[in-house]
């Protein structure tokens, strides 16, 4: 697993005193009020640069952060695209059963009476309940629900998830 966990992009400069707009990665976009140290690094985890955030507000679906050293809207301008990441140990705390996405992916997931299904490749988050996108070899992918019934276990160190498909999700 991956140290470095990305938890927003940043997408513009705010205003001329080097404030940046961010698009939160995160399920916790209030986390930013307490982000201190982090890294600015490529989508891809390279080119890392170790900063620190002096403050966050907030509006609509984005953050509007402060980094230390970033005081004018070229310097804000220069990191935009750039992804906010931080250490696992600086990460926020996961309820039992719960995952990070990026732990997720890549994934094999093997259903108890179909055998290997696919490699997850993505989950959408719809509110209700996660769902999981399976790439399936030759095959259309396969969205399954993130629920009891259907992930029966999640072996990230191994990297599995097994499943049972409930009736009919094959067809969809």
């Amino acid at each position: 697993m991956d140290d470095l966990l990305l938890i927003g992009r940043i997408v513009g400069t705010h205003a001329i005193k080097g404030e940046v707009n961010v698009y939160p990665l995160t399920d916790d976009p209030k986390r930013f009020s307490i982000l201190d140290e982090c890294f600015l690094v490529t989508e891809t985890k390279t080119n890392k640069t170790s900063m620190r955030a002096t403050s966050a507000k907030y509006s609509n679906n984005k953050v509007i952060l402060k980094f230390e050293g970033i005081d004018d809207c070229d310097k804000a301008l220069s990191i935009k695209g750039k992804y906010i990441a931080v250490t696992r140990d600086k990460a926020v705390k996961l309820p039992s059963d719960s995952y990070f996405i990026c732990d997720l992916i890549g994934c094999v997931v093997i259903d108890d009476i179909e055998g290997r299904l696919g490699v997850l490749h993505d989950v959408l988050q719809t509110g209700a309940s996660d769902v999981y996108t399976i790439k399936r070899d030759g095959q259309k992918d396969l969205l399954i629900p993130a629920i009891k019934d259907v992930i029966k276990e999640i072996n990230l160190e191994g990297r599995i998830i097994k499943v049972h498909l409930l009736d009919g999700l094959l067809d969809l």
